[in-house]
């Protein structure tokens, strides 16, 4: 599912349920009512507003490449119900041609969506940059004493095991 392009089938997105709740929440939040400024990009991003209960909406963005989702609502399950909604209503708007009342189309992302959206994309540089140092040769190199303590640890654990092996047999054989 990390095709960035490519739209969910349902499916998919109902996998992503936590339980059977979830998805069943999700569902009802699946209608245009109560989603507002819903867009998606290129770029695998889906985001929208969601009126709730309290004043102020909901803000559910989600990157399709992780899966990951972020939204403001109390919720803790992951993904919550307002990203599952928001999800479905992206995957069957791709799945039939009658646009729905909220069009989750192509666009830029607003702020809040993008600064959630840039801290996964920079955190992602950096596991890739030290992915590559280490693969490169230049790794953090390891405290040699703290090393040469493990592998004392170890050493005497395996010697340990193999006396309570021997002992064990001996025992067996009477």
């Amino acid at each position: 599912m990390d095709n960035a392009g490519v739209r969910w089938t349902t499916e998919q997105v109902l996998a992503l349920a936590p339980d059977a709740a979830s998805r069943k929440a999700g569902a009802r939040l699946s209608a245009a009512g109560p989603w507002s400024d819903a867009g998606s990009s290129g770029e695998g991003a889906v985001w929208g507003l969601c009126k709730g209960s309290g004043q102020k909406p909901y803000q559910t963005v989600i990157d399709t490449k992780g899966p990951a989702y972020k939204c403001s609502c109390p919720s803790r399950k992951f993904p919550c119900k307002h990203a599952l909604g928001l999800l479905l209503l992206w995957a069957a708007e791709g799945a039939s041609a009658v646009r729905t009342v909220v069009d989750v189309g192509e666009g830029a992302a607003p702020d809040w969506a993008e600064e959630w959206l840039g801290g996964r994309r920079k955190r992602g540089e950096e596991r890739r940059e030290s992915a590559d140092a280490e693969a490169g040769g230049v790794a953090k190199q390891a405290d040699p004493e703290a090393a040469r303590r493990r592998a004392e640890r170890r050493a005497a654990r395996i010697t340990g095991g193999a006396r309570e092996l021997e002992q064990r047999l001996t025992d067996l054989l009477r």
